[in-house]
């Protein structure tokens, strides 16, 4: 029984559209892992960022790749010695 269950299974891995084997994945590792934190896993599926590009936020992104295309920038090293890391 459990060899028919588990062909099956592969079966339906194999049929999943390519837009949903990652879902999928992340789901079957939950089920191994026992790891189905409700909270981490909405914590891992949320998007990066939901809230809407301002006008303000394009302008400080064009100011910043002004900035890189001039030299404009200091260096990581500098900036973690400025920080004290």
């Amino acid at each position: 029984m459990l060899d028919t269950e588990k062909t099956r299974l592969h079966e339906l891995v194999d049929a999943l559209p390519e837009s949903e084997v990652e879902e999928a994945k992340k789901f079957l590792e939950c089920l191994v892992n026992k790891a189905c934190d409700p909270v981490l896993q909405a914590f891992l599926d949320a998007p990066e960022d939901d809230e809407p590009v301002t006008e303000e936020d394009l302008r400080d992104i064009e100011e910043g790749r002004k900035a890189i295309a001039e030299g404009k920038t200091e260096s990581l090293e500098d900036v973690m010695r400025e920080f004290g890391l």
